[in-house]
């Protein structure tokens, strides 16, 4: 099978958010580029359920080709958005777009901003772009302002809607998603104390981004394989 690796990777991806329950029914799409200007890409396809994908079903697509021609295997938002942001940020490999519980709460706030007050949370600082414009279902031309938004930062808070990451493997951004969401639970949580909050210095904030990078992403990810290599097997076929 063509892009056996990076298909099993994808597949891989889904199954593990399905089991963590930030998928939302069968919306909500990956992709990964397979060439280096990130015009030719991996998706999921639309209608299948993320605990049921199967690398035998990512689909291979092309972001030149006229987006009426991609069939109903293919959701429209989905090839809007991805296409829109492989052509536009090449450097973007792997954009994972989720609507999870804690992340699509604090964007739906007036002021969606994660602040640096623990740890996960620290290494998105001054890391994290912001659309505040929410302007209906990423079809035509939303897609080309939602990649413009994203600029040179690697998350996008995408206001009254979710969230959406990129990462140069399927592994970074698979982490850096999980942590968002982590740090969004966490800052939501805090809030519910009512109790003044302890935001971290600029200096440290960065310091801990800067030492954060990268820091077990690919561990991370090779550890989840091996639990659904061992777990579900049939993620390979």
């Amino acid at each position: 099978m063509k892009y056996s690796n990076e298909k099993k990777d994808l597949a891989a991806a889904l199954r593990w958010f399905a089991r963590l329950d930030m998928n939302e029914g069968i919306a909500n799409h990956f992709s990964l580029a397979v060439s280096d200007d990130g015009q030719e890409f991996l998706m999921n396809p639309a209608g299948k359920y993320w605990s049921k994908i199967k690398s035998s079903d990512i689909l291979e697509l092309d972001a030149r080709k006229d987006p009426k021609n991609i069939g109903p295997v293919v959701d429209e938002t989905a090839w809007c958005i991805h296409g829109a942001i492989h052509r536009q940020v090449p450097s973007a490999r792997c954009v994972m777009h989720l609507h999870p519980k804690y992340a699509t709460a604090l964007s739906c706030l007036e002021d969606p901003k994660l602040p640096a007050i623990n740890q996960e949370s620290m290494t998105f600082y001054n890391r994290v772009s912001y659309d505040l414009d929410y302007g209906g279902l990423g079809i035509g031309d939303e897609g080309e302002r939602l990649a413009s938004k994203l600029g040179n930062h690697s998350v996008l808070m995408m206001g009254q809607h979710g969230v959406l990451v990129t990462g140069k493997t399927v592994g970074e951004a698979f982490d850096r998603m999980y942590y968002f969401e982590r740090s969004a639970r966490i800052y939501i949580t805090a809030l519910q104390t009512g109790q003044k909050l302890k935001i971290a210095s600029h200096e440290i904030a960065e310091k801990t981004a800067q030492q954060s990078e990268n820091y077990f992403s690919d561990l991370h990810f090779k550890a989840i394989l091996e639990v659904l290599d061992e777990e579900e097997p049939d993620y390979l076929n």
